[in-house]
């Protein structure tokens, strides 16, 4: 016989058991881990380049005539592959409600049929977009370069379409979390 635990909503664990212990981490991600920071979704590609998207949480955003962007990404993801290739790509905000999505394109979740094979994506010239996205920003890439484990990604933003209000999802210590007031 098994045992059901009545309790709902009961977790097998409240961790990750398979987490480098947090003595045992590097001081700057640990550092690192403890700056909030925006939860994006990164695309690029369409026709004739294959769509690609990956979930990004360093990202800065420079005011300026015209707007930049900075941005750490994977070399090998398949969303520089494409971004390199197209020297475009599109930044969206995520919120709350796209956990799921987040983790989707974090690889931390399956995806069977592909990245965009579920959902409602709008195509726009830089990439697909989710279409209940609060926000994105089409950006030319200019740059980059080697920067720690990642790349150091320089673009220039050339469009900016914002949807009414919307609630930021941000990533801290490891999770998602939505903003208290």
């Amino acid at each position: 016989m098994f045992h059901v635990n009545p309790e709902p909503g009961a977790r097998i664990h409240d961790t990750d058991p398979f987490a480098t212990p947090e003595t045992d981490r590097s001081p700057v991600r640990r550092m690192r881990g403890r700056l909030a920071t925006a939860v994006t979704l990164w695309t690029a590609g369409g026709d004739p380049v294959p769509p690609a998207g990956l979930t990004v949480s360093s990202t800065l955003v420079a005011d300026g005539e015209p707007g930049r962007l900075l941005g750490l990404v994977d070399e090998e993801s398949e969303f520089w592959t494409s971004a390199s290739a197209t020297g475009r790509f599109a930044v969206a905000t995520l919120g709350p409600a796209h956990r799921q999505l987040a983790d989707r394109f974090a690889g931390l979740f399956p995806a069977p049929g592909g990245l965009f094979a579920t959902g409602d994506w709008t195509s726009t010239g830089y990439g697909p977009v989710p279409a209940d996205a609060g926000a994105f920003m089409g950006c030319r890439l200019d740059g980059f370069r080697e920067f720690g484990w990642s790349l150091l990604v320089e673009a220039t933003i050339e469009v900016v379409e914002v949807v009414g209000e919307s609630v930021p999802m941000v990533y801290h210590r490891g999770r998602y979390r939505g903003l208290a007031d």
